[in-house]
């Protein structure tokens, strides 16, 4: 097995591999047999799969240190020869839905492929290639931007996780000094990101309408597989959560209330579920690592299989440091079949959370990845990808004695109400970037459109008079809006489907952990309604589909508070 830290990393030669995927591609067109075409298709994706191998070692190691100037250049060359490439796709796709063989390739590789070709004739085109090299250079530039923030707290240089560790203390003053500190960061590069901004949503407009989309709402839904809905379809969905889901919540955060022993909850006291401080782990990294070791070797003989794999190639970047990227990802190294997981530990539940969440997205990628005939079908659309990690970290609920020693009641309580509690959030996030992209507000406006719409979907939020936040500030700090448009509201219909698998996994384990592990292992190989039927759960859209979810939750939530 070869190390992450062993991999080396060499530049495509572009040109080269360019000459040979357009040389495939017209043979593709020659073929006079379905096995000639498959032959030529199935080369063109193994240089794919070579050159984005090559790009992926480059970002995370880029996300490893944002001051890298050789990683940051590779990542430059990468954002330039992509709209090439997505122009060859275009051709591929085009060239397989026009085949005499289209059907053969349909019975092989499934409909959501053919899907998806059909939106890459739609998506990708010449008129747009210099647009998407600029929106990967503003993605750059706002991860940077992030990055490179950080403030004296206390005495310790801190960035904005390691702020959040002070955020988390049971020390009232402290959290409020931390909430100060971390508004005003963001508050100092505030012009800056709506500069960013402003010129993403300009961006992706024009871009949309030289495709011919009615506008940037539309594209975006392309972009992200989902073929089976529309904004009308969310719209729906949103409405059932602020109908079923903002009351429980609400709920919820007054018994916080009570329970912390305070007049007001605000902010900075939303995160701390008990008086005497939340649960946290027992140890640091090391020591999370082994206790995630055991818990996978005793889920499955599966998870037992993909911890083992993910440990011995060291293919994990799990601690905060000085210029590291923000967040927290998941992503996955073709040319070795390995997942790799990247986070900022910030000596939370959180970072347990990285080992459930983002290890679910690794387990699934994994699975699927030894299953499915095509890289690019490993993945499934992120509406269903979010399935995977939110499920892994309700199943692991019975597994957090080795994380959390005699606090794991306490984690578990405190885990599932954040659950819940970050559902209307999820749907506001999404309904925010709804009407930023239909309509031309200014930077003013877009705050007083995030606080109208906080009032909605979170009306506990109280930000104790600090101006940034009280007219609107708090959306920058969701990188989602910058960089992966539409997506959120992909958290919140998983999240609906993770709870009905846990209610069946608290009744049935082995059925629930039977038809969760179909669906991991089928990737993207089937269409959305397709994966729903083959993981037995049901459609989020579907009338009472939150309320049937939810009902179980908030009996547990409500009758078990530790």
């Amino acid at each position: 097995m070869v190390k992450f830290s062993e991999i080396e990393y060499v530049r495509p030669d572009f040109e080269k591999s360019k000459s040979e995927l357009s040389s495939h591609l017209s043979a593709m067109e020659r073929a006079k047999s379905y096995e000639e075409a498959r032959k030529n298709f199935l080369a063109y994706q193994k240089i794919l799969d070579t050159m984005d191998t090559m790009q992926n070692v480059a970002y995370i190691r880029s996300t490893m240190d944002m001051g890298d100037a050789f990683y940051d250049g590779e990542m430059n060359f990468f954002y330039e020869t992509e709209p090439e490439i997505s122009l060859l796709d275009k051709r591929a796709a085009e060239i397989i839905i026009s085949s005499p063989f289209k059907e053969d390739f349909g019975r092989e590789f499934g409909s959501e492929f053919m899907k998806s070709n059909e939106a890459s004739i739609r998506l990708a085109d010449e008129s747009i290639s210099a647009d998407k090299v600029e929106e990967a250079k503003l993605g750059q530039e706002y991860s940077k931007v992030t990055a490179a923030c950080s403030v004296n707290f206390r005495g310790e240089e801190c960035n904005f996780y390691g702020l959040s560790k002070h955020m988390l203390s049971t020390d009232r003053d402290e959290r409020k000094e931390a909430y100060i500190a971390w508004a005003n960061l963001y508050e100092s590069i505030s012009d800056t990101l709506d500069g960013i901004y402003d010129r993403m949503i300009v961006l992706r407009k024009r871009m949309a309408e030289k495709l011919g989309f009615k506008n940037y709402i539309e594209m975006a839904y392309l972009a992200n597989g989902h073929y089976f809905y529309d904004a009308d379809d969310i719209a729906k969905f949103r409405k059932q959560i602020i109908e079923t889901v903002v009351p429980l919540a609400s709920k919820l955060y007054e018994r916080q209330k009570t329970r912390l022993g305070i007049d007001g909850l605000y902010m900075y006291d939303e995160q701390i579920i008990f008086p005497d401080g939340n649960a946290r782990p027992a140890g640091g990294t090391q020591f999370l690592l082994n206790a995630a070791r055991k818990m996978y070797s005793e889920i499955s003989p599966e998870t037992r299989e993909f911890f083992e794999f993910m440990l011995n190639g060291e293919y994990f970047d799990l601690e905060t440091r000085p210029k590291k990227h923000m967040g927290g990802y998941c992503t996955f190294i073709n040319g070795f079949g390995a997942p790799f997981i990247f986070s900022n530990f910030n000596c939370s539940s959180a970072d347990v959370e990285v080992l459930t969440h983002e290890a679910g997205h690794a387990f699934q990628a994994f699975c699927a990845s030894r299953r499915v005939p095509l890289s690019s079908l490993i993945w499934s659309s992120s509406d269903i990808s979010e399935i995977h990690s939110m499920t892994m970290e309700l199943f692991a609920h019975g597994h957090m004695e080795k994380f959390f020693g005699n606090d794991a009641a306490k984690y578990r309580f405190a885990h599932l109400a954040q659950a819940v509690q970050d559902v209307p959030y999820m749907c506001l996030v999404d309904h925010f970037q709804y009407e930023v992209y239909s309509h031309d507000y200014t930077a003013k406006e877009r705050r007083a459109c995030w606080r109208r719409l906080e009032k909605v979907y979170m009306p506990w939020r109280k930000y104790d008079g600090n101006a940034f936040l009280e007219e609107g500030g708090f959306w920058m700090q969701k990188q989602h809006i910058f960089l992966y448009p539409f997506y959120y509201a992909d958290y919140a219909l998983a999240q609906i489907c993770a709870f009905e698998y846990y209610d069946r996994y608290l009744e049935d384990k082995q059925g629930a952990w039977r038809d969760y592990l179909n669906l991991c292992r089928a990737g993207g190989s089937k269409s959305y309604y397709e994966l729903f039927k083959l993981g037995g759960i049901t459609v989020p859209f579907a009338d009472d589909a939150v309320k049937n979810a939810v009902e179980p939750i908030a009996k547990l939530l409500l009758d078990k508070e530790p």
